[in-house]
């Protein structure tokens, strides 16, 4: 489009600012907005309509991201739900295999582990020594 059917610059930035917003949001959103013809005699309503279509655009873009950051957050409830049920069994697991092993048994298996991993299980509430640096709580 030639530029000399404008006659200030504002129309042709409100002009420019409506193809870019417009183009934009239609590829975001797959063609989903509707396009709003310019009207170069009433510019104040063009950009009025300019601006609530655009305002439409942003909240339909809103609408689709919480739906979709929705749907993630119940999947990741999930996920955690499951983690946590199987590391309540691990470690009802773990508890019964201590308490069934012998003492040789024990030590057989603890001189295998580096020194930290056997300090971390003779104190379980001191951790690694990573952890105890940090001054995290684990």
């Amino acid at each position: 489009m030639s530029t000399e059917m404008f006659k200030t610059p504002m129309e042709l930035a409100v002009y420019q600012l409506h193809n870019f917003s417009i183009s934009f949001f239609s590829s975001f959103l797959g063609g989903d907005v509707v396009s709003v013809k310019l009207d170069n005699s009433a510019s104040g309503a063009s950009v009025v309509a300019i601006d609530n279509k655009i305002e439409q655009a942003m909240d339909l873009v809103k609408n689709h991201l919480m739906y979709a950051v929705r749907e993630e957050v119940e999947i990741l409830k999930e996920q955690i739900k499951e983690l946590a049920e199987k590391n309540n069994q691990l470690e009802r697991e773990n508890s019964l295999l201590k308490n069934l092993a012998s003492p040789e048994q024990l030590e057989k298996f603890q001189s295998r582990l580096p020194s930290e991993a056997v300090l971390s299980l003779e104190h379980p509430d001191l951790g690694t020594s990573e952890q105890r640096g940090s001054g995290s709580a684990v």
